[in-house]
């Protein structure tokens, strides 16, 4: 993302907890010498640590030559040997909660367990957008499986995933998995583990128009439902035809942060805020780029961003835009599934993403064959 992500073209990037960049191999040659006195533990393993109770603990992300740390991994805290825990307090984790509890479209905006710090590239916080999943395949390289990311989507029910047609239409369901409560794909250090599940039903919408990507929606039904948890947790969908004009929105992924090849895709969820721009406007904007002025802008999208080095770019399609519920900033309706753009983050030229409101009626009608009851992603 770039503060930036969005994809039309699906690219492989491994989204596993082993990979590692060449540059970061290349800095293994002189081991780091870190300064604790005590011992590194995982930051909800040290007793006394108000990180582990009341989420006030702040935790630096901060990478490279010029930041040190006592500790190897920014999930480590320095703890003294006597306080360190066996295992995770009850303390550190709310009790479970009924499912009936959970209200679709929670934002946690301070993040769960710890804030950070040095986030001063649209890191989210940890946990920040519950709904976020990643949609990943698996595929043989060199007589190897390796899972490989190939787009973002949302979870609508527990066993729901709301995604782009473009990022799995054709794609053999058997190939696909659904992981939720991720956030920092090169690390498991976090209080809350991720969920991977299976995909049994892939639903794409009849009229999409693979050229122009236009009703670019999609559904995943999944072989079983995610077990809800502080980090995994439905979106709201908001009412058939709704406005979202002049509304300030957030979208997320692990996109691009540049587009082109100085591009990198990103490690921890990245967030970026971005004002909705009426369809006339959009539509008049996109007249103005290489598409040219007999360009019409599909009644299926909606369009977000326009500031410069601020949107989507590519790696991000299928994933969500979600803007606040009117008297509840709390909570967040899905208005949009990022679907594709002129480059990334060009001043004047937004975003476009598929309208969520407009497939309202579609998706309940599609949920239905499959007994899941809207009352899952229906805020009330």
């Amino acid at each position: 993302m770039m503060h930036k992500f969005l994809s039309v073209i699906t690219l492989l990037v491994v989204l596993t907890v082993s990979s590692r960049a060449k540059d970061d191999l290349d800095n293994l040659a002189t081991p780091p010498i870190y300064a604790c006195n005590g011992t590194c533990v995982t930051y909800y393993l040290c007793e006394g640590n108000k990180i582990i109770t009341d989420g006030t603990g702040i935790i630096d992300i901060r990478v490279g030559e010029d930041f040190t740390s006592e500790c190897p991994s920014y999930l480590e805290v320095c703890c003294e040997k006597e306080s360190v825990l066996d295992e995770t307090p009850a303390t550190a984790t709310k009790p479970p909660r009924q499912a009936i509890e959970y209200t679709c479209g929670a934002r946690n905006a301070d993040g769960l367990g710890f804030r950070i710090t040095g986030n001063n590239n649209g890191e989210s916080e940890y946990g920040e957008f519950p709904w976020m999943l990643a949609i990943l395949r698996e595929g043989e390289v060199l007589e190897s499986v390796l899972t490989v990311f190939e787009c973002g989507g949302s979870l609508i029910a527990p066993n729901v995933v709301l995604t782009a047609a473009h990022c799995v239409k054709n794609q053999p369901k058997g190939t696909l998995l659904v992981r939720g409560g991720e956030w920092d794909t090169q690390i498991t250090h976090e209080l809350h583990p991720h969920q991977d599940r299976r995909v049994r039903e892939v639903i794409t919408h009849s009229q999409f128009q693979k050229g122009t990507l236009a009703n670019d929606v999609a559904l995943l039904i999944l072989d079983q439902p995610f077990e809800l948890a502080e980090n995994i947790q439905p979106v709201c969908l908001p009412p058939k035809n709704f406005n979202f004009d002049g509304s300030s929105c957030f979208a997320s992924g692990w996109g691009k942060n540049h587009f082109g090849k100085e591009g990198k895709y990103q490690v921890i969820l990245k967030k970026v805020q971005l004002p909705i721009v009426p369809h006339n406007r959009c539509d008049k904007a996109m007249r103005t780029t290489r598409l040219g002025n007999s360009f019409r802008l599909h009644r299926s999208f909606i369009c977000a961003g326009g500031n410069k080095d601020e949107d989507t770019c590519r790696g991000d399609g299928g994933s969500p835009l979600v803007c606040p519920i009117p008297d509840v900033p709390t909570n967040y309706y899905q208005a949009g599934i990022v679907s594709w753009g002129i480059g990334c983050g060009e001043q004047g030229i937004p975003g476009v993403y598929a309208n969520v409101a407009m497939f309202r009626d579609w998706i309940d009608q599609q949920l239905s064959q499959f007994h899941v009851e809207s009352k899952h992603y229906t805020y009330t």
